[in-house]
């Protein structure tokens, strides 16, 4: 029954985050882009681009208003569903949280509705001014939450209160400025342009093919092609910091990534690859299956990535279980890597301290809470491991992580060539022939595939942590609530339906606002 509740929980959160993030990037990007064409109209004078901004703010502001919806429901859940969790570090974790409703959700909503509303009441440039704050809000609000993400994959700026048995924050620009919280902030909202970017160039692509809107499709594609190229010129960028910083706090994660088992130097990384159903973690000698059934590898380049070094050493899977490699963290410590027997009992000596701490503080046996707070801070960088069982509770889902980050990665290379396609074919003005209109098609079948893209990104985040919520502290199956299953079920049940209606509704919104164009 608990593990029923494990897993409800997490499909009841992962359903939520995944219906919320449909909608989340393209309000990121869209922002923006609009923001740009106003300026042009502040700058011009010119009503076409009045005209053009009002079209595509039309569609911002329905996506904008659907996403509110999940967003709520998703913060409530931290609640509902995972109190523990949120009791162990709410001193931290609440603080993104309460910064991105109090101020930002504030600032983006209320510049929101002046952007929208104000066209006739407020001046061009304090119209242009309000554009301009709702972008940078709606990109406000997810520096906090990616913030408050980044410390659950790399908890810092903290330390462990045994009087409460809380985390408590002691350095906030430790946790805001952490290079986990910036690139993954610069790497999420730069797949919210690129998304939006793809966007603007399907709903103009099919003007064109309709013979509608000609002059705004052009010189929207123009816009989004360059906003787009650009955006994804800085997501390869962030990708690549991306794979150094899991390499530091997560190197599990990134074994799952690329299927590696077994760790080598010199490790090269996997372009194509389908996997082996056959292999299994710590196979006997002589026994080993190999990774893949078949790949294509570029040599050396995954130690570059994780380590700067083309020879450097990246660990497998077994090897993390097993321990005794060699390996830097963020902070530039080397040491021998502890096998996951060592890592469990030091987990199990920090929560057999706090237990003692707790018991010599209700007699009043200072000495004995000085002992036991001794041996809890010795041992507490490995608190969560009391709660893992085995050590394949360790790995992720492997082929679930190492399929979802080579679609994103092979996704991401074909917009490249799709946003490059798109800026030369407007700038010859080639679009509207007809022997270019295959192209068209794939400008409108690209949205369903860079959503994919999108949610794959968040796939191999999250579910490549597992099992932990907060790493090396808490795992997943501590953190949730004492509720009953049914509950939870029932709840997941009512979400699915309740998420799946406001999609079928916002899009059937937005196929008729685009139906009736500009």
């Amino acid at each position: 029954m608990y593990e029923n509740l494990v897993e409800l929980s997490r499909w009841q959160f992962a359903v939520t985050a995944m219906y919320h993030w449909l909608f989340v990037p393209l309000t990121l990007g869209l922002g923006f882009i609009i923001a740009f064409m106003e300026t042009k109209y502040y700058r011009t004078g010119d009503e076409f681009w009045k005209r053009t901004t009002k079209f595509w703010m039309k569609l911002f502001a329905i996506n904008f208003a659907v996403g509110i919806a999940t967003g709520i429901i998703l913060e409530f859940e931290f609640g509902t569903n995972w109190s523990n969790y949120s009791w162990f570090v709410g001193d931290i974790f609440g603080a993104p949280l309460a910064i991105e409703g109090i101020f930002a959700f504030f600032m983006e909503s209320t510049f929101f509705a002046i952007m929208y509303f104000g066209w006739e009441k407020v001046s061009k440039k304090a119209h242009l001014v309000s554009t301009w704050l709702t972008a940078i809000g709606t990109n406000l609000s997810a520096l906090w939450i990616l913030t408050a993400n980044a410390w659950m994959q790399y908890p810092v700026g903290m330390a462990f209160n045994p009087e409460t048995a809380r985390n408590e924050m002691v350095d906030f620009w430790s946790i805001l400025l952490s290079p986990v919280a910036i690139n993954k902030f610069l790497h999420a909202v730069t797949n919210g342009y690129v998304l939006a970017a793809v966007v603007v160039i399907a709903v103009s692509a099919w003007f064109i093919l309709k013979q509608r809107e000609q002059e705004l499709a052009r010189k929207s594609i123009k816009v989004a092609s360059i906003f787009g190229l650009a955006s994804l010129i800085v997501l390869i960028g962030t990708g690549d910091g991306s794979a150094y910083n899991v390499a530091k706090v997560q190197p599990m994660k990134l074994a799952a990534m690329e299927g590696l088992y077994d760790g080598q130097e010199g490790a090269p990384l996997v372009a194509f690859g389908i996997l082996n159903p056959d292999k299994e973690i710590l196979e006997e000698e002589g026994e080993e299956e190999d990774p893949y059934l078949f790949d294509i590898s570029f040599p050396k380049v995954l130690s570059f990535l994780a380590t700067r070094d083309f020879n450097g050493f990246v660990p497998g899977v077994n090897d993390i279980i097993e321990g005794g490699y060699e390996f830097t963290d963020m902070e530039g410590n080397t040491y021998i890597e502890p096998s996951f027997e060592v890592k469990k009992e030091m987990g199990s000596k920090a929560v057999n301290a706090l237990a003692s701490f707790q018991t010599a503080k209700e007699s009043g046996n200072q000495a004995a809470m000085d002992s036991a707070r001794a041996v809890l801070d010795e041992n507490f960088k490995y608190f969560g491991y009391h709660y893992v069982e085995e050590a394949e509770d360790l790995v992720p889902n492997v082929p679930l992580v190492f399929y979802a980050f080579h679609i994103m990665v092979t996704l991401g290379m074909f917009f490249i060539v799709l946003f490059i396609a798109f800026w030369i074919l407007e700038r010859k003005n080639l679009l509207e022939k007809k022997k270019f209109r295959w192209v068209l098609w794939i400008g409108i079948i690209s949205v369903p595939l860079v959503y994919i893209c999108s949610q794959s990104g968040w796939i191999v985040a999250e579910v490549g942590r597992q099992p932990w919520t907060i790493q090396n502290l808490l795992t997943t199956n501590a953190s949730v609530s004492g509720v009953g299953s049914g509950n939870v079920l029932t709840t997941l049940i009512l979400f699915i339906v309740l998420f799946t209606t406001m999609l079928i509704a916002e899009l059937s919104i937005m196929f008729k606002q685009i139906k009736k164009g500009a």
